[in-house]
């Protein structure tokens, strides 16, 4: 059996990024756990101090399909490149006939960069552009196949 993992973002804005990755993933706001109302009320119960409680934000796949993502507020800012990143495979992942896919990359280049997004740079296979790296809005690098 596998073992259920989530993916945990440092960040400055917690709910902001949140709200960028939310768009660029479809995932939605992960509802409070089972027994509780919202997120305040669960904190309230496990004494989370009421200035904590915007330390953090939650994204959970709507579909169940895909791991939960947190985001805390870490004092500290980014200061190198990502060693672990994302692949997001907008355009349906390269077994997507190119003609399909690249259109498909270039649409979401286009909102994510209206949501605060960066181009980094497109990467080519073969002569053609395959994917093209970004960031969000606090410079986390990641890749739109």
């Amino acid at each position: 059996m596998a073992t259920r993992w989530t993916v945990t973002i440092d960040c400055a804005r917690p709910v902001e990024l949140a709200g960028f990755w939310a768009l660029a993933l479809g995932y939605v706001e992960r509802p409070a756990p089972a027994g509780f109302g919202s997120w305040e009320e669960w904190f309230a119960h496990h004494g989370v101090p009421e200035e904590e409680w915007d330390e953090g934000a939650y994204l959970s796949d709507p579909d169940q399909a895909g791991p939960a993502i947190s985001f805390l507020r870490v004092p500290e800012p980014k200061v190198a490149k990502n060693r672990l990143h994302l692949d997001v495979q907008v355009g349906g992942g390269r077994e997507t006939p190119w003609e399909t896919r690249w259109p498909r990359v270039v649409a979401a280049v286009e909102r994510l960069t209206a949501a605060g997004a960066s181009v980094i740079r497109e990467e080519a296979l073969d002569g053609r552009p395959d994917h093209m790296v970004m960031a969000d809005p606090e410079g986390n690098e990641f890749c739109l196949l």
